[in-house]
């Protein structure tokens, strides 16, 4: 890709990594790049190995998943493509290296343990390489990198990156204190800045010892060792690192030292610094110059051992110090709000043995804290003892001013507090004088807090005095809660109790008893006090139910609770009078309230007078309804005193007896509705049939009625009607049974047989209207109703004795038996008929012109004729019948066998007529057969030219009709044929037979004629670039590719092959004379076949044709597409011959009006027809193919040429240049950018003249002219204006030109190209303001200084040396062979 891409890659040097850029794969395989496509099916997996581009496209819609997977055996590919993204500076998608450190400590099998140790170990080596590197060039100062929180997952937390190669910075990076923030890998640490080495810092995340023992640890030698020694471990580092990194050396001031010497002085220093007091500078100081070796491998364990306990050893010196300085801080301090030392701290110091280093300030913190263990101790006694508040107060006095925190002196600090809090709550309570103020469960408290102090006061005493009072009143209390309570007693003893200051829980229970009844009291006088005069009985009754309830649950005894339940009794039984008279109720539950109104001597009250007076009307009326229920009476009796009841306000007893004596008279009556109704309307009316039964029902059910009706009388006369119907349809029922039961020696088919039948028949149908104009539904109804039908299937049956019937009739008539065959079981009549019955469809089926696809045999006929002696029913006509089919067969046998044994009857005619006579008069036979095998033949044979033609012309009609219109387009192919010779009709359309004028309009280049609608949408198309030409001269002038323009002309479509067509001529060589298809047919192959000998003639005049002159072949191509898109017969073999001859004329065509155009085609057609013409097998002695080769060869060599000017940086002359330009200008194919660079390559600069080189320049602000800064020795930044020495001379004065020269007007007479201004990169480049001054005087003055230069000539000659600079020396040249040998050559041979 970069030699066939070569601007791309200079452009983006990364290119191949940004999947952007796809080559053809047969460019990939001749640069010897191995290339393979797969076709992915549905389920399959497709795997790209390492190193490897893949790219695809879909078919069609699709859904597909990709992942990223890494075997072991990836991890080597995988390494070499870190190093190529660090080559190329390109970000990576993982960290190549916390890849391998997290495979190694999670474990994995032992077959990927090989390529882990081979990564590792490369891994290793490099970083080694690179710390030792970094040692010897200064580095020394080092430091390890912050852990990961989850250091066992990869790409959790992300890492830095290197500034100059983009890679993650994993095992280590290198960072500078002038840019904290920047980092690089170990390779590119000398790209990080300008300061010195000894700036720089090492950050490491692991060391040389923990990578090495991680190697070993996936090596398979560690894995089959159990014991590790010291020795192995060593043999074993010995063997990953030959080379030590002891062994290093590097110069210090003047001299070479190694690494291991320089730790074991560091090693001696750090020694001495322990028997010496303690200075953090020196600690410090070592601490740093031993970071230098913490990286490096087991060779400096003991520098790491050393450092480690250096920085205890500092670390508890640290601490003794600033121990010692909280005490004295604290100790100076006034407000004593400075930190203390905990104690425990203070004793961890002093457990260390031995002493990690000499610290003298030991000595004195060993006296704090033995101070500090005294003062412990005296708190701890004190607060054993019961001491004072004032002795307690002192002590914590002294230890709050200790330096350092004791552990105890929170404890005495809630001593004291308690009993401050105890003493102020007691001494609150003692105060108080108010009854009930003070809480029995605080005293309580008090008293048990107090017993848990410490602390010895006089308000104990005091205390405990007022509790003993607390408690008297309490048992007290609790005494008269045990036995009965009395209103006045409890009232007195509460009285007693005014004084008591504690609020004891059962005194206050004994003064809410007390409340309650007293409150209950005051309730229950309320509700007296106007107790008659309410007449809301009822809430009367429940607020007296709640006193009653109320006063049974209170604990004080109290004497008005009997008055409550008198007075309770009196509003319940006006309660229940009021509803009496809202509700009505039995008779028994009115004399049960006056009865408990007089008990209560309250029966005088208006409310039960009022009830009385219900009473005694109820009991008049209940007398009169039971006088009325003992003897039969009206209805409107009846209906009268259920009247009067609704006047009566309670619950009659007798009602309920008069309703449904009423209401079973009425429902009577309405039953007996619908007889009496039909019996008026005579059966006229329609609706559901009456029941027999129910009728007898109602009859009876009169006699039991208690009311009167004339109903009764009427229902028995329709009974006696329907009882005497049922006689006489019974008995016509049974004459019916006795005669079609009769056995089989009685039954005679005769002229009586068919009277008596619809005799029977008539009667029956008589007494069925009758019935069902009745109404009724009677049981004999259907048997009379089957009878008829029975009767009248047998009528015709015995009809088809006298005439042949169609077979439909008898097929109903055998039906008919199967769907009711229930009804005809058991008859004799009925058994005799179905088998006669059955008898005549068979003899119907033999019949040879009968419906049925299966033909019967002669035997099976003449067997059937014998079967007609065992029916008892005779069928004359039927007989005779089937005899007469018998002879009409055998007459047509004769006649089969006299056509097959004379061959001169042999025709298609005659058999068409022997196959339908068959069909109507033959059974089966073989002659039947034979004959419709041979027919059949023909016939299939047409089908399959039916099934040919069909896809061409739509619906056939008739297939003659078909094959003529096929003939007829072949017929025209073939005048077209003719008419490229010379002889061809044009006054027709070329397409269709149709001569008629309308819609035609003539090509104006080969003047053919076309219906608008035979060309359909191709003249559309065509008519876009000329609106009078067909859509073949078009194709052929325009040189058009042979799949968008020829192919659509001569594709196959719907036409049928030619091949179908002689296959239907072989398959025809047996046929009888007279088939006017298989001749028509003859003749489309004779015709298909003489076009194709014209096509495979025209094809090969067409290939073998290499000339410059294409007229004659494309007239002759022309005929040929006109003629194969009219015919209606496909030939494949010619069409793929003349779409190859079209494709290469129009390869020609197009080369021909590329070369011989106005304008010049670039180098990429010329590529591109040239390769197509290779594709379609252009042999080399084509004109057309010598030609474009021979200028794809002159343009390639032209521009090899010129891409090696352009990049010359100034090595030609410029003649050279000149004359490249001039050959370019003059080849036949364009060249723009080649042209372009070349003519800005002939474009000098500066002083030096050379080509723009991308160095950095400046123009000029009064000539324009541009320099570069190194050649007008400009090292400083740019001044703001600008002027080149030609404008600006030594003198200091700057000379204005009068008239500004411009680019195009610069001479180049002396042989030097003209100088613009460069037109390159602005990022690249300097432009500076020019300076403009519009002031009049320094105009004036320029212009004046102009005139007096020009009047001197030698000052003159001065400034326009100065001006023009000087042209450099000319080097000699290396020797330039352009292409003018190239084009000599050429005109010789032209």
């Amino acid at each position: 890709m970069r030699n066939a891409l070569p601007d791309l890659f200079e452009a983006q040097p990364d290119l191949l990594f940004q999947l952007v850029t796809m080559l053809n794969p047969s460019v990939l395989q001749e640069n010897g790049v191995p290339v393979y496509g797969v076709l992915q099916e549905p389920g399959n997996f497709v795997i790209t190995f390492p190193r490897s581009y893949h790219g695809g496209f879909n078919f069609g819609l699709n859904c597909a998943e990709a992942v990223n997977f890494a075997p072991a055996d990836w991890l080597p590919h995988g390494g070499f493509g870190a190093e190529l993204y660090r080559l190329y500076h390109k970000s990576a998608v993982l960290s190549h290296e916390e890849l391998l450190y997290v495979v190694s400590k999670n474990g994995c099998d032992a077959k990927a343990l090989p390529y882990l140790e081979e990564e590792m170990r490369r891994v290793f080596a490099r970083e080694k390489r690179c710390r030792e590197e970094l040692w010897i060039n200064g580095v020394v100062r080092s430091s390890l990198i912050c852990p990961k929180k989850h250091p066992t997952y990869v790409g959790t937390e992300e890492d830095p990156t290197c500034i100059i190669c983009q890679q993650y910075l994993y095992l280590s990076a290198v960072t500078c204190s002038c840019r904290p923030s920047a980092f690089v890998c170990l390779e590119h640490w000398k790209h990080l800045c300008e300061c010195n080495a000894n700036k720089h810092q090492l950050l490491y995340r692991h060391t040389l010892v923990e990578l090495g023992d991680l190697v070993h640890m996936v090596s398979a030698v560690s894995e089959t060792t159990n014991v590790e020694t010291s020795q192995s471990r060593r043999s074993r580092w010995h063997h990953l690192v030959p080379n030590a990194s002891s062994s290093m050396m590097k110069k210090v001031k003047g001299g070479l030292v190694s690494y291991a010497q320089l730790a074991e002085d560091w090693l001696s220093n750090s020694c001495h610094i322990f028997e010496i007091p303690f200075s953090n500078s020196a600690y410090t100081s070592a601490l740093k110059e031993a970071e230098q070796f913490l990286w490096a491998d087991h060779d400096m364990d003991p520098v790491r051992d050393m450092v480690n306990k250096l920085i205890e050893a500092q670390k508890w010196a640290m601490n003794v110090n600033c121990c010692l300085s909280k005490v004295d801080h604290y100790q100076h301090c006034q407000k004593k709000s400075s930190e203390k030392v905990m104690l425990s701290e203070i004793e961890e110091l002093l457990s260390f043995y031995p002493l990690p280093c000499y610290e003298p300030g030991l000595t004195k913190l060993k006296a704090y804290a033995e101070n500090a263990r005294m003062l412990i101790a005296e708190i701890e006694s004190a607060l054993s003892s019961c001491f004072s508040i004032s002795k307690l107060e002192v002590l914590y006095a002294r230890a709050t001013g200790f330096p350092i925190d004791l552990e105890n002196i929170g404890t005495l600090a809630c001593v004291i507090s308690s009993a401050k809090d105890w003493l102020n709550k007691a001494r609150e309570c003692l105060s108080e004088k108010k009854p009930g103020f003070i809480e029995f469960d605080l005293l309580n408290k008090l008293k048990s807090e107090m017993l848990e102090l410490h602390v010895q006061l006089p308000e104990m005493d005091l205390l405990l005095n007022l509790c003993g009072e607390a408690e008297s009143w309490q048992i007290r209390c609790e005494e008269i809660l045990k036995g009965p309570l009395r209103l006045k007693e409890l009232e007195d003893f509460l009285q007693a109790a005014d004084n008591v200051t504690v609020s004891i829980p059962q005194l206050k229970l004994l003064r809410q008893y007390c409340y309650d009844a007293r409150s209950w009291i005051f309730h229950l006088r309320d509700i007296l006090l106007n107790l008659n005069d309410r007449r809301d009985h009822g809430n009367i009754v429940r607020e007296l139910s709640c006193m009653l309830k109320a006063g049974e649950s209170l604990r004080v005894h109290v004497d008005e609770l009997p008055l409550v339940e008198a007075e309770l009794k009196r509003s319940r039984c006006r309660e229940k009078a009021l509803e009496a008279l809202s509700t009505q109720m039995p008779l028994e539950f009115l004399q049960q309230v006056l009865t408990d109104a007089s008990s209560l001597e309250i029966e005088n009250e208006q409310l039960f007078k009022e009830i009385s007076k219900e009473l005694i009307a109820a009991i008049s009326w209940e007398e009169r309804a039971k006088s009325l229920l003992g003897h039969a009476a009206q209805i409107s009796d009846f209906e009268n005193i259920i009247r009067a009841a609704e006047d009566i306000f309670a619950i009659l007893p007798s009602l309920p007896d008069l309703k449904d004596a009423l209401s079973a008279a009425q429902s009577w009556i309405s039953r007996c509705q619908p007889y009496l109704e039909h019996a008026i309307c005579h059966g006229d009316q329609f609706g559901p049939l009456l029941q027999v039964d129910d009728l007898k029902e109602l009859v009876s059910q009169s006699k039991l009625l208690k009311v009167t009706s004339d109903a009764s009388e009427r229902l028995q006369s329709i009974l006696k009607e329907v009882d005497g119907w049922e006689h006489d349809a019974c008995s016509l029922l049974q004459h019916s049974k006795t005669l079609l039961y009769m056995q089989n020696n009685d039954f005679v088919v005769d002229s009586g047989l068919l009277e008596k039948f619809k005799e029977l028949l008539d009667k029956i149908d008589s007494a069925t209207e009758i019935g069902q104009s009745l109404g009724f539904e009677f049981k004999v109804l259907p048997g009379l109703e089957h009878s008829s039908l029975i009767l009248q299937w047998s009528l015709t049956a015995l009809s088809f004795c006298s005439r042949i019937p169609l077979l439909k009739e008898v097929d109903t008539v055998l039906e008919d038996v199967n769907h009711h065959s229930t009804i005809f079981s058991g008859s004799g009549l009925a058994e005799v008929l179905i088998r006669g019955t059955s008898w005549l469809r068979k003899a119907l089926i033999m019949l040879p012109e009968s419906q049925i696809t299966k033909r019967c045999k002669l035997k099976d006929v003449e067997q059937i004729l014998e079967e007609i002696q065992d029916i008892e029913v005779p069928y004359p006509m039927m007989v005779a019948q089937l005899q007469n089919a018998i002879d009409r067969h055998e007459s047509w046998i004769k006649q089969v066998h006299s056509f097959f044994g004379l061959s001169s009857q042999q025709s298609w005619t005659n058999l068409l007529k022997l196959k339908e006579c068959g069909q109507s008069d033959a059974f089966d036979c073989p002659e039947l057969d034979k004959v419709a095998f041979e027919t059949e033949k023909v016939e299939k044979w047409m089908f399959q030219c039916h099934a040919v033609v069909e896809p061409l012309v739509g619906d056939l009609g008739c297939l003659s009709d078909e094959l003529e219109k096929i003939k007829g387009s072949l017929d025209r192919a073939l005048c077209i044929y003719h008419g490229s010779r010379g002889y061809r009709d044009r006054a027709s359309c070329v397409c269709c037979p149709d001569g008629s004028e309308n819609e035609i309009y003539i090509c104006l280049t080969c003047e053919d004629r076309y219906h608008f609608s035979c060309m359909g949408p191709p003249l559309a198309t065509a008519g876009l670039t000329n609106e009078y030409s067909c859509p073949f001269c078009l194709y052929i002038e325009s040189g058009a590719i042979s799949r968008n323009g020829g192919q659509a002309l001569i594709c196959r479509g719907n036409r049928p092959d030619l091949k179908s067509f002689i296959e239907f001529l072989s398959m025809a060589g047996d046929f009888y004379a007279g088939v006017k298809e298989l001749a028509l047919v003859q003749e489309i192959v004779e015709k298909a076949l003489e076009c194709k000998s014209y096509l495979t003639e025209i094809v090969k005049r067409a290939i073998s044709h290499h000339d410059k002159d294409l007229s004659s072949i494309s007239e002759s191509l022309l005929s040929a597409l006109k003629a194969i898109s009219v015919a209606a017969v496909f030939d494949q073999e010619g069409s793929c011959n003349l779409e190859s001859a079209l494709s290469r004329n129009s390869w020609k065509i197009r080369v021909k009006k590329l070369l011989s155009g106005s304008e010049k085609p670039v180098i990429q057609q010329i590529q591109r027809l040239v390769k197509e013409g290779l594709a379609i097998s252009i042999p080399s002695e084509d004109h057309f193919m010598q030609e474009i080769t021979k200028v794809k060869q002159i343009s390639l060599q032209w521009a090899d040429i010129a891409k090696q000017i352009i990049s010359d940086s100034g090595d030609h002359e410029l003649s050279e240049v000149f004359k490249v330009i001039g050959e370019g200008e003059s080849l036949p194919v364009r060249f723009e950018k080649e042209l372009k660079l070349l003519k800005s390559r002939s474009t000098l600069y500066c002083i030096c003249r050379k080509p723009y080189d991308q160095r950095a320049m400046i123009a000029c602000d009064q000539c324009d002219e541009w320099y570069h800064f190194d050649c007008i020795n400009l090292h400083k930044p740019p001044p703001k204006n600008f002027y080149c020495p030609a404008c600006q001379p030594v003198n200091g004065e700057f000379i204005s030109l009068p008239h500004p020269i411009h680019h195009g007007e610069r001479s180049s007479a002396d042989g030097e190209p003209p100088t613009p201004p460069a037109c390159h990169n602005e990022s690249k480049r300097r432009h500076p303001k020019k300076v403009r001054h519009s002031s009049h005087q320094k105009t004036q003055v320029r212009v004046d200084l102009i005139n007096f230069l020009r009047s001197y000539s030698e000052i003159d000659h001065l400034w326009r040396e100065n001006k023009r600079p000087l042209q450099r020396t000319a080097r000699r040249r290396r020797k330039f062979e352009g292409l003018s040998c190239y084009f000599q050559f050429q005109r010789v041979n032209e």
